[in-house]
């Protein structure tokens, strides 16, 4: 994976994904939907591309989901097998789960 490669956030609404873009479209995403009081978000799915798979890609969307509801003050539901792996790996992300 190139280091430049940010991941990004969008939002419409209730819903939102943190998603890295390539040059022929969306390479990976980590789908999200808020709930009506704002506070407590629910990471609902985790998707890559083949061509990055095994590289800790989804790890560093779920890390940047981490900092947003840092910053944002607000709670995480992982609903997504994936991303609730990786809260169970990570102790340090606790502080942000609902």
């Amino acid at each position: 994976m190139d280091q430049t490669t940010a991941v990004q956030r969008e939002q419409r609404g209730h819903r939102g994904a943190f998603f890295i873009e390539g040059e022929k479209g969306r390479l990976a995403e980590l789908t999200f939907s808020v709930g009506p009081d704002g506070k407590l978000v629910v990471l609902d799915h985790t998707e890559v591309d083949d061509s990055l798979r095994g590289q800790g890609v989804a790890r560093k969307l779920v890390e940047a989901a981490v900092s947003w509801a840092r910053e944002q003050h607000v709670k995480l539901v992982p609903v997504c097998p994936f991303a609730k792996a990786v809260f169970d790996r990570v102790p340090a992300f606790a502080d942000v789960l609902a």
